[in-house]
């Protein structure tokens, strides 16, 4: 329904509503609050501390008093509270002096400002105290902009719920199993709390609602049961082994060797592959993935791999080269050239290439296979469902095996990765000692850059990692570009290269390539090495502005280093001196598990500033500030396995999901 069907809404206030997300009632109901005053509880300005909000009461004690200072209107007002004198000011609200009288008493709400012994509440809202109609309970409060006032959103937002009165579409029989309160009277509670119990209690039930189209938007995508298998491979389990023997100088760890049978069991089953592999960094699943290109091409099949950038993809176009050197391989990327570009598609049309490696360039229609049996995508997190479907559909049923690199909390693989199979690494290769990890003070950062120095005399190679390419004006932001003049210069006798987002792909594979040969041996840099980059020589990563980063990007950075049986360590520096920030840090350097860590971020960030979202706006918008639980996501999972498995799946349940599934089929992650 159109919002401007609500009173009070015009054509000119739709436009501001539209500048928030807000186009129809059904959007406005999903506008929940992004915080509540409490309103239930008044408290003594004797125990209130300098910035406080409060909830106050007192007795006006003097006349109100205007004063203009340049374009500053300022009422002023003297007030007591159990013998406690203090003064009131409002500025720019002149008409608050007519409202206000001697003798009686008020109820305020405002911030509490202490300078020099004086007491005074700023701003405050007031009504008397005999009349008190907006300052009691639990008040929402809306994230506006614009002239949007909070009672306008508020009194429209009731409205809308009013107008929608949204239904369940979980099943009757369902909700009375799993004691599911009225939808309707959820959303009336979440958007006009009677307590914060009540609160808390229809939070939950909007979560269960939300997730359950979710996730049942991946199992419809999925499919009741699993696509029938055309491609054969004529591979045995024995001819795997013999090849991981002959191609890998090292023995694979106990979660490789499973992944590796989940794989060989999923490419010879009744069913095609939809699998994740998951595991921390260095876990060894580009090897694991290898194999599963074996299967393929001892078939006499094609298969595609993948990658979200052209450093990353020309990395495994090297590996891959590697282990099949007598095998037709093309890599084709953004940078390729025109021509060179024509020739690789004709002999991918042809079935002459049977690996082909790249990047989103692989997606690109006249980009046709001769019989494409298996698709790769490496650090999957960086590819929306959307972007998988494209490449799957260069074949007839292909298998689907993707890998990511940045664990996540099981709450968000069971939303993103829900139409996946998933395989967990658990383990690393047993030469790999944990990088050492440590925040460098100020007054120890010459110390750091001597010990670096050391470490390059000694034959090892480094990364410097700044969160932008350039820096900010008031210097607490460290770029790319001015860290690698001033370690040019500081650091002498060491060759120094520079790599960020701008440069051509070109530019960055060259300099890639230089530091992998070593004509390089420290690489100052933005967050492009931040996946899959491997270099066994680097036992050295320095993060500059570490607050910047979220703790599994800072644990992905980390993992550039340490990928060998050479001790390695990681330097964090910071301008921020927050007690949130220090503690962020010190999760990092206490814990050395992607898993453990990507908890610890999710809880501190939330899932909509975990997952970024290209084209469809933020990821769950919708939930992003209602308080709820992990178990209300997993209770939502097993309702939707319930309506799977009795048949239950109505009309009103795939209309839901297919809206749910248009907004997370872009999905990425941050």
């Amino acid at each position: 329904m159109e919002i401007t069907k609500i009173r009070g809404i015009s054509e000119q206030r739709e436009k501001e509503f539209n500048s928030l997300g807000i186009f129809n009632t059904e959007d406005m109901l999903n506008f929940f609050p992004r915080s509540y005053l409490d309103l239930s509880v008044r408290q003594s300005l004797q125990y209130a501390y300098h910035g406080d909000m409060v909830l106050t009461n007192a007795t006006l004690i003097s006349l109100p008093t205007q004063r203009l200072y340049s374009r500053l209107k300022i009422v002023r007002v003297y007030a007591e509270q159990e013998g406690l004198n203090f003064s009131i000011v409002w500025f720019n609200q002149p008409y608050v002096a007519s409202k206000l009288k001697v003798g009686v008493e008020y109820l305020f709400y405002g911030r509490v400002v202490r300078k020099d012994g004086v007491l005074e509440l700023v701003n405050p809202s007031f009504e008397p105290c005999e009349k008190v109609y907006r300052l009691k309970g639990i008040v929402p409060q809306y994230s506006t902009k614009n002239k949007l006032s909070q009672k306008l959103v508020r009194d429209s937002v009731k409205l809308a719920v009013n107008l929608e009165k949204p239904k369940s579409i979980i099943p009757y029989n369902l909700q009375e199993k799993y004691a599911l309160t009225d939808l309707y009277t959820a959303y009336k509670e979440v958007h006009n709390p009677s307590d914060f119990k009540s609160l808390k209690m229809a939070s939950e039930r909007i979560a269960i609602e939300e997730y359950f189209g979710l996730i049942s938007a991946f199992k419809l995508l999925k499919g009741d049961g699993k696509s029938i298998r055309t491609n054969k491979y004529n591979c045995s389990f024995e001819e795997v082994e013999s090849f991981i023997q002959n191609t890998f100088n090292f023995a694979f760890t106990n979660g490789q060797s499973c992944a590796v049978k989940d794989v060989f069991s999923d490419m010879t089953g009744l069913n095609v592959m939809n699998r994740l592999i998951q595991g921390d960094v260095g876990s060894g699943k580009t090897a694991v993935s290898t194999c599963a290109l074996f299967v393929a091409i001892k078939s006499g099949y094609q298969a595609v791999v993948l990658s979200p950038t052209e450093v990353l993809a020309n990395q495994n176009y090297n590996v891959i080269k590697k282990a099949f050197p007598n095998v037709e391989i093309d890599f084709i990327a953004g940078s390729t050239p025109q021509k060179q570009k024509k020739i690789i598609k004709e002999r991918v049309f042809m079935g002459i290439t049977k690996i082909l490696v790249g990047t989103h360039a692989v997606l690109q229609e006249d980009v046709n296979f001769n019989n494409l049996a298996l698709c790769i995508c490496d650090e999957q997190q960086r590819f929306g469902v959307a972007q998988r479907s494209a490449l799957l559909n260069k074949g007839v049923m292909p298998d689907l095996l993707v890998m990511s690199a940045t664990p996540i909390p099981r709450t968000l693989a069971l939303i993103l990765y829900g139409d996946l199979d998933i395989t967990t690494i658990t383990d690393k290769p047993k030469n790999r000692q944990p990088v050492q990890t440590n925040y460098v003070r100020e007054e120890k950062y010459l110390d750091m850059l001597k010990f670096i120095t050391e470490q390059v005399k000694n034959g090892r190679q480094a990364y410097f990692v700044c969160p932008k390419i350039d820096g900010d004006e008031e210097g607490t932001l460290m770029g790319a570009t001015e860290l690698y003049q001033d370690l040019s210069d500081k650091l002498i006798g060491v060759k120094v290269g520079l790599m960020h987002g701008k440069m051509k792909d070109k530019e960055k594979t060259a300099v890639m390539e230089s530091f992998k040969n070593k004509e390089i041996d420290v690489l100052v840099s933005t967050t492009v090495i931040e996946v899959g980059v491997d270099v066994a020589n680097a036992t050295v990563m320095v993060i500059y502005n570490a607050e910047r980063f979220g703790l599994s990007q800072l644990h992905q950075l980390r993992g550039r280093v340490g990928r060998s049986d050479i001790k390695s360590y990681c330097f964090l520096t910071s301008t921020s001196k927050s007690p949130e920030a220090m503690e962020r840090l010190k999760i990092l350097i206490e814990n050395d598990d992607g898993f453990k860590i990507s908890e610890h971020d999710y809880k501190m960030r939330g899932s909509g500033d975990f997952m970024g979202v290209k084209q469809s706006g933020k990821f769950m918008t919708e939930l992003g500030n209602l308080d709820y639980s992990t178990d209300s996501i997993f209770l939502a999972k097993k309702i939707s396995d319930e309506v799977f498995a009795q048949g239950k799946v109505g009309e009103n349940i795939i209309l839901l999901a297919e809206k749910r599934y248009n907004k997370l089929k872009d999905v990425t992650l941050n």
